[in-house]
Order: C-alpha cells, then sequence, then structure tokens
C-alpha cells in the first residue's frame, strides 16, 4: 500500500522528470513521434468553452467590483486616442469581458502594491490599448500600428 510520502515522491518525480519517463514508456520512436504529434494537434484543436463569465464568485474587493472600469480608463487616455479606446471598450462590451478588465486592475494594483514584478507584455495582448492603460503590459498598440483584431483573433469582432 502507497502511503502519503510515497505518493509525494512519485508525484515530484513526474513532474521533474515527466518527458524522460514518457520517452522510456515509449520507447519506440515511431510510437513516440506518434504520441507528440497527436498531443500537438489535441492542443491546437482545443476549443476554449464559450460559457458566461461569473464573475459573482471572483475573490477581489468590492471598490474593483463595483468600479466604473470604462470611466477609469476613459480619465487615463490622451483625447488622441479616444476613438482607439471606444473601439476597443466596444468589443470587451460584445465579449462581456468588462469584468475581467476590473479583475485585472485589481491585480496590476495588487502587483505593483507588493513590489512584484511581471512582464512587459506578450502575445496578443500586447494589442489592446485597453490593458495597456490598465498596466497589464508596457506595449504601446498604437505606437506600433498593432490592431486590436490580434487580440480578439478568431473571435466575431462585429
Amino acid at each position: 500500500m502507497l502511503n502519503d510520502n510515497t505518493i509525494e515522491n512519485l508525484i515530484e518525480g513526474v513532474m521533474r522528470h515527466g518527458p524522460e519517463i514518457l520517452d522510456k514508456c515509449l520507447s519506440d520512436a515511431e510510437e513516440l513521434a506518434q504520441y507528440r504529434s497527436n498531443l500537438h494537434k489535441e492542443f491546437l484543436n482545443y476549443e476554449v468553452p464559450k460559457s458566461a463569465i461569473d464573475s459573482n464568485n471572483w475573490l477581489i474587493p468590492a471598490e474593483y467590483k463595483n468600479m466604473d472600469i470604462e470611466q477609469f480608463l476613459i480619465d487615463q487616455c490622451p483625447e488622441e486616442n479616444i476613438e482607439r479606446l471606444n473601439k476597443e471598450l466596444s468589443l470587451f462590451r460584445t465579449h462581456k469581458m468588462i469584468p475581467a478588465l476590473k479583475a485585472m486592475k485589481y491585480i496590476v494594483d495588487a502587483l505593483r502594491k507588493n513590489n512584484i514584478v511581471w512582464g512587459v507584455g506578450r502575445g496578443s495582448s500586447v494589442a489592446s490599448y485597453v490593458l495597456h492603460i490598465i498596466g497589464v503590459h508596457k506595449v504601446d498598440p498604437i505606437k506600433y500600428d498593432i490592431p486590436i483584431e490580434e487580440f480578439f483573433k478568431g473571435e466575431d469582432n462585429g
């Protein structure tokens, strides 16, 4: 019978040496190549579930849940960028992502308050001027002419 300590050691070993163990279990090179190919296809074809966001259960302070994030963003936005901001806000509304913006504002504020460093930005998030204003990333998509559609790739952008 396995005790808790043995199970922890097994889990730690698999986490640390998983790829090596898998390679040994799949000793046939063709079998290994097929496994990796299937795994790659599975991840590429994975569809994100389209379920409603229930932000009522998120553990963020009431001041963030109740904040007018759109007004905050408008107040932070230079006049020359207001058209881009309004376009993005419309997309965020359409995709019912306004609660996520409030949560992101809370996360960024908490990181700053606790002197925690995070990345300058990566992936499609840098296409969002809204996320730039909130402080999620440091890349100004207007300066680099990155269209917001890069952020909402694969979505119906109305």
